[in-house]
């Protein structure tokens, strides 16, 4: 009786091993989840290019209205003698506190003129690996979102699009194999190596 119930003890604590049917269905399911990692990844960065190519549309939209507002304001200030600075000091400095006020909205138009222009200019002077860090350093959050309100995905067909589709495809991979699958490897071997081996 006690020689039974060692072998039974023993027994319970030897690892069991998957049998093949389980080992091929894990295996065919990993594959699979690579496959939609890879699609995943690809569809979503090749929509930057695009992306950005609609936000540029919109932001030269803008950026041709603030000019037209400003050149405007350049015009009224060279009726007066004036010329746009010089506008914007007199009327900052009119003690009358509406005419500050429109002193400061022709001041905040010419600064968005410039601010506009300088992310329109730095965004199409980018190179094709640095335009993403381009785009999130002068990005207009309000255009962005509109662009992004009424974006429709694109099916990538320049070089571009197709480079950004195979980054996508090795980023997501790499992150999924560093820090998902890699680690629970790890914990699984760990937990394997821990328990004591059976009897000789």
């Amino acid at each position: 009786m006690i020689r039974m119930a060692r072998a039974a003890a023993d027994c319970e604590s030897l690892p069991v091993p998957l049998p093949p049917l389980a080992r091929s269905i894990t295996d065919g399911a990993e594959r699979i989840l690579d496959r939609v990692l890879c699609a995943v990844g690809a569809i979503g960065f090749s929509q930057f290019p695009e992306f950005i190519q609609q936000y540029l549309q919109r932001l030269e939209g803008h950026l041709d209205e603030a000019r037209l507002a400003v050149d405007r304001f350049k015009d009224a200030a060279a009726q007066s003698g004036m010329t746009l600075d010089q506008l914007i000091a007199g009327a900052s400095q009119n003690p009358d506190p509406s005419i500050g006020k429109l002193g400061e909205v022709v001041r905040l138009a010419s600064v968005r003129v410039s601010d506009l222009a300088s992310a329109d200019a730095a965004l199409r002077q980018a190179s094709l690996w640095t335009r993403p860090f381009v785009f999130l350093r002068h990005v207009d959050w309000s255009i962005a979102r509109a662009t992004l309100s009424i974006y429709r995905p694109a099916v990538p067909t320049t070089a571009e699009g197709l480079l950004y589709a195979l980054a996508g495809m090795v980023s997501v991979l790499v992150l999924y194999h560093v820090f998902i699958r890699g680690p629970i490897i790890r914990v699984v071997a760990r937990r394997g190596a821990a328990q004591p081996p059976g009897p000789a």
